[in-house]
């Protein structure tokens, strides 16, 4: 059992070892274990991207997008070993800006920071007009008559980003506490309903995942499909950007990576797999644009169908949450480094509440510019997807060529010893 002694003897270390950075404590280090890993799960969220791209992966190749998935996972899983490791090296605010920073000079850092706080942007608003896919059906479950429209889709956008941003400006262990309860949710409800419809609602049988429906299957058509999976299966390196209010983080970070990644790539296929045995029928899915509400509403008597999606609604809401948390962060890292416009107020942490309430506000208004010419939840997905993986690539080439020029001279709390040369190499080629 941990002591309130040993409590402050962690945190003056984690102060200190803060400080090895130039950087003082100022944010409130209140994340164990299980919160790392759900802060990053939360992001990566296979719900929320599923409900976003299903219809698109789905229109092009059938129910054989499927494959996207695991071959997604296999590239990404060697990307979270390579930012693991840079974790626990570099425990500070903004992981892509500033690993690069630390790895190819603040020039290089400027420029990949900036594309990734534009994708993190983003990426805050194409899950917050995501919500709307699941609670809008889910309110009309409940007896309410709001047509699934998209003024109705930006209207809950809006309502949902400002109750996101009020949530974290109040601070971390608040937005921790409504994140752990909804990635609980999230792992329970996706899994059991997810089997409960590959058992008693499967119109499709076990090898759904390999029928096309009519659709041809070529590279440009599966590549096009992939946009779903690759939507999806990102953010894991959040557990990194909130370094500094994770307790142990360099060895906390790197596990909590890790662990996000594998879980979401486990969950997510359960749940694509119960969605596609369940579909009526293929080709009618394919011409309609059929979406997993759809698939859920046309299986579950309305009560359950509602359950569900009250469930899918809650894990998309945390994943907002938790996407506009990792972006502040990053905003706020780059501020602190004078490297955005209003430097000063964006870094500037609430003494009493420990938040950068500037860059919280600053992220709001951001993602709310997209919404001004709102025409669909694909639109912004697909353009924040490019971005992040530019970002990533960014990342990937920098330490690329700090591990050519001998890094790390010192193994981290999580090393891939000879192992991370080889995998750099690879993912500097791709």
């Amino acid at each position: 059992m941990t002591t309130k002694a040993g409590l402050h003897a962690d945190s003056e270390r984690d102060t200190a070892d803060l400080a090895k950075f130039g950087y003082k404590q100022e944010l409130k280090r209140a994340l164990g274990t299980f919160s790392s890993f759900a802060v990053a799960f939360s992001y990566i969220s296979p719900s929320t991207g599923i409900f976003t791209l299903y219809a698109l992966g789905l229109g092009f190749i059938g129910p054989a997008f499927f494959w996207t998935w695991p071959l997604v996972f296999a590239g990404q899983l060697l990307v979270a070993l390579n930012f693991a490791e840079l974790s626990s090296h570099f425990p500070v605010a903004g992981s892509v800006f500033q690993w690069t920073k630390y790895l190819a000079g603040r020039k290089y850092a400027w420029f990949a920071g900036w594309i990734y706080l534009a994708a993190g942007v983003l990426t805050v608003t194409a899950v917050v007009v995501t919500l709307p896919l699941a609670m809008i059906p889910a309110l009309n479950g409940l007896g309410f008559a709001m047509e699934n429209s998209l003024e109705n889709q930006r209207m809950m956008a809006v309502v949902t980003l400002l109750i996101i941003t009020v949530l974290n400006i109040y601070g971390v262990k608040l937005v921790s506490i409504v994140n752990n309860t909804g990635v609980v949710f999230e792992i329970l409800g996706m899994v059991v309903f997810a089997l409960i419809l590959g058992a008693a609602y499967n119109h499709q049988g076990i090898g759904v995942v390999t029928q096309t429906g009519g659709q041809p299957v070529t590279f440009g058509t599966f590549t096009a499909a992939m946009f779903m999976s690759l939507f999806v299966i990102y953010g894991f390196d959040t557990a990194s950007t909130l370094a500094e209010e994770t307790r142990d983080p360099r060895r906390e970070a790197p596990k909590a990576v890790l662990a996000s990644i594998i879980g979401a790539f486990v969950i997510g296929a359960i749940f694509l797999w119960g969605t596609l045995a369940a579909i009526p029928n293929v080709a009618d899915a394919i011409k309609n644009a059929m979406g997993p509400a759809q698939i859920i509403e046309a299986n579950f008597s309305p009560f359950w169908a509602t359950v569900y999606l009250l469930i899918v609604a809650a894990a998309i809401f945390v994943c907002c949450l938790s996407i506009q948390t990792s972006t502040i962060r990053l905003m706020f890292g780059m501020a602190r480094d004078n490297q955005l416009p209003f430097s000063e107020s964006l870094a500037k942490v609430s003494p009493s509440l420990h938040t950068p309430i500037g860059a919280s506000i600053a992220v709001a208004v951001l993602a709310a510019i997209p919404l001004l010419q709102y025409a669909g939840a694909a639109y912004i997905a697909i353009a924040a997807t490019g971005m992040i993986y530019l970002s990533y690539f960014l990342g990937n080439l920098a330490t690329l060529r700090a591990r050519l020029g001998g890094w790390p001279k010192k193994p981290g709390a999580f090393s891939l010893g000879g192992l991370g040369a080889g995998l750099a190499l690879g993912l500097g080629l791709t």
